[in-house]
């Protein structure tokens, strides 16, 4: 089923930022993946085909609704054994994870803007040394950068957000303008 059919928002990533999210987890051989932000599993597909048989991701979605799209389409692609959702406010199941001394090599964050910051604090705790974090949707429609274009209701978060990312003493970051840009951060040991 697809998102259209559940009367959700057609928000997934590109077409090109999914290529990026395979290719980065193939090229680090990570295993163990977090995603903030299920919506309708494309992402979460583009994360499973990068780790293949081995891995694991744990997807965070706020709408039960959403999750369970998310599960069947992975299931549908073949990763449905290898993927678990919790649902509800990701800031809480991150605190939970964090709680449960829980560690990460790859972290995938798509969701509500305005905790971008939050999630990425919270993601360093969960980070493996070397990990990588990547963001989307830091160039806000490309307003981040050209004043003349439309603003979006986020674009000051995102602003903020790439500011902190590329000044952070744990990180080393590159935004990349793919999609609606993405961040790749690594986790310095």
């Amino acid at each position: 089923m697809s998102i259209k059919d559940n009367g959700m928002r057609s928000i997934s990533v590109t077409a090109s930022s999914g290529k990026l999210l395979t290719m980065l987890i193939n090229i680090s051989g990570s295993k163990k993946v977090l995603e903030i932000g299920a919506l309708g599993g494309y992402s979460g597909i583009c994360l499973a085909r990068g780790f293949g048989s081995e891995g694991r991701l744990t997807s965070l979605e706020l709408e039960e609704n959403y999750a369970k799209l998310a599960y069947s389409n992975l299931s549908k692609a073949g990763f449905g054994d290898q993927v678990s959702y919790l649902t509800g406010p990701a800031l809480q199941s991150l605190e939970t994870l964090v709680g449960e001394n829980k560690r990460f090599d790859f972290f995938f964050i798509d969701a509500d803007k305005e905790n971008y910051e939050n999630y990425l604090n919270l993601c360093i705790k969960l980070a493996e040394p070397g990990a990588l974090i990547v963001t989307d949707n830091v160039l806000a429609g490309g307003s981040v950068a050209d004043e003349n274009l439309p603003r979006k209701r986020y674009t000051e978060f995102m602003k903020k957000f790439n500011a902190m990312v590329a000044n952070h003493p744990q990180l080393e970051s590159l935004l990349i303008p793919i999609g609606d840009g993405i961040t790749v951060s690594r986790v310095k040991k």
